[in-house]
């Protein structure tokens, strides 16, 4: 949320009634006076509404979210004192998290950041002992952004193997090869709950990589890019009614044909910019009827939000609007690059 804000004002879509880097403002105060452990370092998952921590596990998949959003807020605000403490957060987690031995980063920690590599109850994001495709891909897209405000050589050396990462073990340019969860060598994970890809997330990775290859001034792969996207189109994407499905498997038409609003989120960011680099007359219909299938289904006409999941068809399947995993990032984001590029002049 205090990224949705900070990139809602940074957009200039504050106005005299909706102060938006005012409420990024609320937002980045209660991480730093109730979510940051001023003890341990690093910032808590979860706190009460009066900021008493819950849950206070270190889960990386949040640590790069605070990373993300401070680096927004910065650059919302100008408050140079945010970009300091995304700078500190980074240097603490590659020194608690990083793995020295394998590469990548561990995901689950105690309060005192102490490894927890089974799984529990409170490990509330991805699975113990595993690293995820979920938290390297965000990590990835927060220190693109980190690169971006400091061009500081630490964070680019994390930057590339972020990168190299995905590229090679969790989004293949074989997509059909895409998987969740590696184990921390590395090696593939046999537990059958693990098993299948998530097309909204493969095609979330293809826009970010090239995101992430442009900050770092490096040509982008339009063909990795392209693979992940026609795969998409391929297995997971409804070409009756419009509409990416939730999973699958390899090169096997969809198995859960379920439409959530951030799947559709990063369906629609990934064929802007693939529509931004060259025209594509399959990009162009897909982009069409996702559109037509949201105004249709997935967004409410009374005031524009649109709702978690629907069926393929169309019909209400979870209605919540906002809950804990659902704020203003995938959808706000996802419409400020359509906006931005195909606004006319």
């Amino acid at each position: 949320m205090v990224w949705g804000f900070s990139h809602a004002h940074l957009k200039g879509f504050s106005d005299t009634k909706r102060n938006y880097l005012k409420a990024a403002e609320h937002g980045y105060r209660f991480l730093l006076e109730h979510m940051l452990d001023r003890e341990n370092g690093g910032y808590f998952w979860s706190t009460d509404l009066t900021g008493k921590p819950v849950g206070d596990r270190k889960i990386m998949y949040g640590e790069s979210f605070v990373i993300y959003a401070f680096v927004e807020y910065y650059r919302a605000s100008g408050d140079k004192t945010a970009l300091r403490h995304a700078m500190d957060l980074y240097h603490l987690i590659q020194q608690k998290a990083y793995d020295r031995q394998h590469g990548g980063w561990i995901e689950h920690f105690t309060r005192e950041w102490k490894p927890v590599l089974t799984n529990d109850a409170q490990i509330i994001v991805e699975v113990g002992g595993y690293k995820s495709a979920n938290m390297h891909l965000h990590l990835m897209e927060s220190l693109t952004e980190l690169y971006e405000a400091t061009r500081d050589p630490e964070v680019k050396t994390s930057l590339e193997e972020a990168v190299l990462i995905n590229g090679t073990y969790f989004y293949p340019k074989d997509p059909g090869q895409s998987c969740f969860h590696r184990q921390l060598d590395w090696k593939p994970v046999t537990d059958p709950k693990s098993a299948g890809l998530s097309y909204g997330h493969n095609v979330e990775f293809a826009w970010l990589m090239a995101r992430s290859k442009q900050v770092l001034g490096r040509p982008v792969p339009w063909d990795h890019f392209d693979a992940h996207l026609k795969h998409a189109l391929k297995y997971g994407y409804d070409h009756q009614r419009g509409g990416l499905y939730s999973r699958g498997f390899d090169n096997q038409p969809a198995t859960d044909t379920d439409k959530v609003w951030w799947i559709q989120s990063e369906m629609l960011a990934a064929l802007t910019d693939g529509l931004k680099h060259k025209k594509n007359p399959e990009y162009s219909r897909a982009l069409d009827s996702l559109l037509a299938f949201i105004v249709k289904y997935q967004a409410d006409p009374k005031d524009g939000i649109w709702l978690d999941t629907v069926t393929a068809e169309g019909k209400p399947k979870s209605t919540g609007k906002a809950h804990n995993w659902k704020a203003n990032y995938h959808d706000v984001r996802a419409i400020v690059k359509f906006v931005e590029a195909f606004q006319k002049p």
